[in-house]
């Protein structure tokens, strides 16, 4: 059996994944891509072969052959490289240097600290702008919805007209409405992402919650000849529906790729959108 016949084991594919990083950043954008679908084939070939062999030998596994966790481990790492080189070590428009020449050193607990890569490993997408911070370090719990206890400042203007918000030591937070003066408003990181609901005690304590979504999208179901996919239904601003296909074999997945489409072309809605089923 030649070379060509024989599939790359998961250490070989690593270090793949870690030449890609160290190409010139013209490159490194569509080689990186090239790979994470090749392992995402691997992914999925490795779950047939799982569902072939099942059964009364067991869980067999072929000499040489990614089991399913080690595939999509290489898959979020690929995943994690991918942001740090095209957003920075700290996230997009943090110590941005164009053109990139070095990639980000990462050691041991880079991997087992980093927010991001923990959310990548939860099966969300990393997000294509800076998330809030707390205290200088990326806060990507924040978007997940609970109620969180902070200390925060109110920035008027010269007629006591409420601007912005220093919320953890981050002064990139604009207050978007006053809901009870001095002591509740509506906040939002850098115009992008999802509104938060900040309550004040009036001693510079407070909470920080996500407000619910207050608009509906529909992502389709369509199954033709065994097959099936989803499409998210967006309404433009001229009133025309886009139609995006989402690469996503689950309804999760298809949500979270909705979110993720969300984020990047319309980051001022990102996580004010709420997603229903149709299934056709």
């Amino acid at each position: 059996m030649s070379k060509l016949d024989t599939p790359l084991d998961a250490e070989h594919l690593a270090k793949l994944a870690e030449r890609v990083a160290r190409l010139p950043a013209a490159d490194a954008e569509w080689v990186g891509i090239l790979l994470e679908e090749v392992l995402r084939a691997r992914a999925h070939e490795a779950a047939l072969l799982a569902g072939r062999l099942s059964g009364g030998q067991g869980r067999a596994q072929l000499d040489g052959e990614l089991d399913d966790e080690s595939a999509q481990l290489i898959l979020d790492t690929a995943a994690w490289l991918k942001a740090l080189w095209n957003d920075g070590y700290m996230g997009a428009g943090n110590f941005r240097s164009s053109p990139r020449s070095d990639f980000p050193t990462i050691d041991l607990e880079d991997v087992r600290k980093s927010s991001l890569f923990a959310r990548i490993r939860q099966g969300k997408c990393a997000l294509p702008f800076a998330p809030p911070t707390r205290h200088g370090l990326p806060w990507h719990e924040l978007l997940d919805g609970e109620t969180h206890a902070v200390e925060a400042e109110i920035l008027h203007d010269e007629t006591g007209v409420p601007l912005a918000a220093i919320i953890e030591a981050c002064a990139e937070w604009q207050v978007v409405a006053e809901r009870i003066p001095d002591r509740q408003y509506l906040v939002q990181h850098q115009g992008k992402g999802p509104v938060y609901r900040l309550c004040l005690d009036g001693s510079g304590a407070g909470e920080l919650r996500r407000e619910p979504p207050a608009l509906t999208s529909t992502i389709a179901l369509h199954g033709r000849e065994g097959f099936h996919g989803y499409t998210l239904e967006w309404r433009a601003d001229d009133g025309r529906t886009q139609l995006v296909p989402l690469r996503a074999a689950t309804w999760e997945r298809a949500e979270s790729e909705a979110e993720h489409w969300l984020a990047k072309r319309h980051p001022e809605m990102y996580g004010r959108v709420r997603f229903e089923l149709r299934d056709e």
